[in-house]
């Protein structure tokens, strides 16, 4: 135990940055990948002539995907390991991505576009649960944070391709930018070991000392370990038992009301722009602006997260993206559209970086996987939702008022369940509470 103990309080490493540089960057592929279909929409709007309706399932379909791999990616890493589903969802995703650039139909780009959310859906919450497992707990925010603000990275590299790219080369070679890339990560993430506390929880614990020492920076002797207890398999249900029904609740509420406004406001961005009478270039160069706002939203969330706390800072950047998303419904102009853009970007994205670090701070070792496999899982119902339901308000002509309303009550919705049912994790060890 006190070898655990002695790993919870190590300080950050060369062998962490460099875990977390190696995740992120495929974090920043997942998030290319879906700032690049928002570009897309815009630029098959005219070359398929499609409807709101139909843009509004090509959106929304890869979140589809999203759920059902969130969902099962995590709950299949508390059976067999995170590093094994690490590898398969970014090579999953990577096909994909490539295949989604040869489709020759809207049917196509569709099914393409679901078998690259089963694999982006599994990545983003066995990346988050793995790395965490990593890290000391005094800067355990700070580094999911910073983890997670590589989705920024993606999203700015997706909006520079796109505005860049896209109107030169069309819309296909946004997807194969997305796709080379990513296999070079899966490549680097061979050397990347399994999670010492799934090691140690599954009984490995010579491993598990093996990879603590290589972590830490000293040597972690396996007989300093506590005995590994056998715990039975992880079940969807243990999310609702033994006071764990607070925390899931508590998720799945935040998680549908973040994916809800996220996807709904920010994939259709370019596309609401383009209606509204902006050209495709200044679409698309007014969102790589408003995109480059994203990075200092994550990196302010992660100065304040282990200092302030996970459910203060949480509460606070939902809450002002819920303002801002009002504001940017009543925007009028260039100069309004690109402030309150600005700061619906800087809150929401920061608001998310601590929602990953959150997330995977709720549940014990063995179900920690499954725990936030389903917390993404359930919110990506949210984000199918957003985006359909945009098509669905456009073509009934109600206004931008309307439409950034709605997203701005399902983020105090999603504010009012952290903070009621919400608990502080800052400075907590991961496994305190597991039985």
């Amino acid at each position: 135990m006190q070898a655990e103990e002695s790993f919870e309080e190590s300080k950050m490493t060369h062998f962490h940055y460099r875990l977390i540089t190696v995740a992120g960057l495929g974090t920043l592929f997942d998030s290319m990948d879906v700032g690049i279909i928002s570009f897309v929409l815009a630029a098959l709007i005219g070359a398929w002539r499609l409807d709101s309706l139909m843009v509004g399932v090509v959106g929304s379909i890869s979140l589809v995907g999203m759920a059902i791999g969130a969902a099962l990616a995590g709950t299949v890493a508390d059976h067999i390991g995170r590093r094994k589903i690490f590898m398969l969802t970014l090579a999953v995703y990577s096909l994909a991505t490539g295949l989604s650039a040869a489709s020759l139909a809207v049917w196509m780009l569709i099914l393409f576009r679901f078998i690259v959310g089963l694999g982006l859906g599994g990545e983003l919450p066995v990346t988050s649960t793995m790395v965490t497992e990593f890290l000391p707990k005094k800067t355990r925010g700070r580094g999911i944070v910073l983890l997670e603000s590589f989705w920024a990275v993606g999203w700015l590299v997706a909006a520079l391709v796109a505005y860049l790219l896209i109107p030169r080369f069309g819309w296909r070679i946004a997807f194969l930018v997305g796709m080379l890339p990513a296999l070079y990560i899966l490549y680097l993430r061979r050397n990347i070991p399994e999670s010492p506390r799934y090691l140690l929880r599954t009984g490995h614990v010579t491993e598990a000392a093996r990879v603590m020492t290589m972590a830490a920076g000293h040597e972690v002797a396996a007989a300093s370990l506590a005995a590994p207890v056998q715990a039975p398999r992880p079940r969807v249900s243990d999310l609702f038992r033994h006071g764990q029904s607070p925390k899931t609740v508590m998720l799945w509420i935040l998680w549908t009301g973040m994916n809800f406004a996220y996807y709904g406001m920010f994939l259709w961005l370019p596309s609401v722009l383009v209606t509204h009478g902006y050209s495709l270039i200044n679409s698309l160069k007014y969102t790589l602006i408003v995109t480059v706002v994203q990075l200092p939203g994550y990196f302010s969330a992660g100065l304040l997260v282990d200092r302030v706390g996970r459910k203060p800072v949480l509460v606070l950047y939902i809450l002002l993206s819920a303002i801002s998303a009002y504001l940017f419904g009543h925007a009028h102009g260039t100069e309004q559209i690109l402030l309150f853009g600005s700061m619906l970007s800087f809150f929401n994205l920061g608001a998310w970086g601590v929602t990953y670090a959150y997330t995977v701070e709720q549940y014990p070792t063995m179900i920690r996987g499954t725990g936030s496999g389903w917390a993404m899982g359930i919110g990506r119902i949210g984000g199918i939702v957003g985006p359909f339901v945009v098509g669905v308000l456009l073509a009934m002509k109600f206004g931008l008022a309307s439409v950034f309303g709605l997203f701005a009550v399902a983020l105090v919705i999603a504010a009012m369940a952290v903070l009621v049912l919400g608990k502080e994790t800052r400075g907590t060890a991961l496994d305190e509470g597991e039985s």
